[in-house]
């Protein structure tokens, strides 16, 4: 076999768990394809270890276009999108993750890892403190349309930045504002497409100048570790999704937290 064959075995792999957590978690997947593409991406030799990093994430940002729409389909069947706020949220998202692919390819690799740790880091704490807590009596309320889509660019913005689609910062928001966990996740599914979208025509016009088409990349996303993820990735989707709707909400925040943690810890020492 091949190495190119292998790698793209490997990512489909990635892909199928990808796939199940993204439509479970509302999470878009990224922050599994980061930390595990990277290593992969070392392991192969693809690119010099100094561009691994930015290249994870630009792949990883485009995987989840094809990812959080398969996921946002079987939720908006389930009725867990909330049409009401998910156009204000995608304005924010969307030009937040336009000037954060822009950005993050500026910055150093060391940089681009501390935040994504740090972030990461942060959420899973929360999660896991308010899944600890009885939270039927605490109602938020909503804040206005604006402050809402000010909220949400800076979602957008940090998400495009670490490579995820969003429902690790979306998630945690919404919720606060006392939106149903499910629609939550549902809102974060729809809104990971916005983000990788916008995300990756930030990192691919910026990294025209860096590698070429012949050498397997679109920017600084890599094609054939990109096909390896989405070939399965699609079809897991749905069934985490669908899983959703049977695990008790307390269950799912554990989970999630659970994720962040070892996903941060991965990042912060590789």
């Amino acid at each position: 076999m091949s190495e190119l064959l292998l790698l793209i075995l490997y990512c489909a792999l990635l892909g199928s768990g990808v796939g199940f957590l993204a439509g479970l978690l509302g999470i878009g997947g990224g922050l599994v394809i980061v930390p595990i593409l990277s290593i992969i991406l070392l392991q192969f030799e693809i690119l010099p270890p100094n561009q691994v990093v930015i290249a994870a994430i630009a792949t990883s940002l485009a995987s989840i276009l094809f990812t959080s729409t398969s996921s946002a389909l079987a939720h908006h069947k389930n009725g867990n999108v909330p049409w009401e706020l998910a156009p204000w949220i995608m304005t924010g998202v969307a030009f937040g993750a336009l000037l954060s692919g822009f950005m993050a390819s500026l910055l150093p690799e060391e940089v681009v890892k501390g935040v994504f740790a740090l972030c990461v880091t942060l959420i899973a704490l929360k999660m896991l403190y308010s899944s600890n807590k009885r939270e039927e009596n605490e109602k938020r309320l909503m804040p206005n349309k604006g402050i809402l889509t000010i909220f949400t660019t800076i979602t957008g913005g940090l998400s495009a930045m670490i490579g995820i689609g969003g429902g690790a910062l979306l998630v945690p928001l919404l919720t606060y504002f006392s939106v149903n966990m499910k629609k939550a996740i549902g809102c974060s599914s729809t809104c990971g497409i916005v983000i990788a979208l916008f995300g990756s025509v930030g990192y691919i016009s910026s990294g025209v100048n860096h590698f070429s088409v012949d050498d397997g990349f679109l920017g600084f996303v890599y094609l054939p570790a990109l096909l390896g993820i989405v070939c399965t990735s699609w079809f897991t989707a749905p069934l985490g999704a669908k899983a959703t709707n049977h695990l008790p909400v307390s269950t799912v925040k554990k989970i999630f937290a659970a994720l962040l943690v070892i996903m941060a810890g991965n990042m912060a020492l590789s």
